[in-house]
């Protein structure tokens, strides 16, 4: 697995490709990474917009490589709810399995197996 700081490496320029290319902060697009991706390649994102979701739409039909993500929805109000009812043991989240960040694919390839029965969850280690 290869980490890239985005700030200090072009990586779409150094002739490599990779299984996953996952943009944690939206600094980069899926139309400028497909080259750097393998053939059968996953653009992840972290935060979509409309247009992204046409094109996932798009890759899914006319191309092997795919984009995935979702839409994070930045609501203290909703966020405030949610942890009450964590704390008061109403909500219990389900895991299904997790995986280290070392181990992204396979979780990937779990999850599209569509055998999980619960939530699949990216451990990162802190250092």
């Amino acid at each position: 697995m290869n980490v890239i700081d985005y700030t200090r490496d072009d990586f779409t320029k150094n002739g490599k490709t990779y299984d996953l290319i996952f943009d944690v902060v939206g600094a980069t697009t899926f139309d400028r990474c497909q080259h750097s991706l393998k053939p059968n390649g996953i653009f992840l994102q972290n935060i979509m917009e409309l247009t992204d979701v046409v094109r996932v739409l798009w890759t899914s039909i006319a191309s092997r490589k795919k984009i995935k993500g979702g839409v994070a929805i930045n609501n203290l109000k909703r966020m405030s709810f949610i942890a009450e009812l964590v704390a008061a043991g109403k909500l219990r989240p389900v895991i299904d399995r997790s995986y280290p960040l070392e181990r992204i694919a396979e979780a990937f390839k779990h999850v599209e197996q569509g055998h999980k029965k619960g939530n699949v969850v990216i451990t990162v280690a802190h250092s």
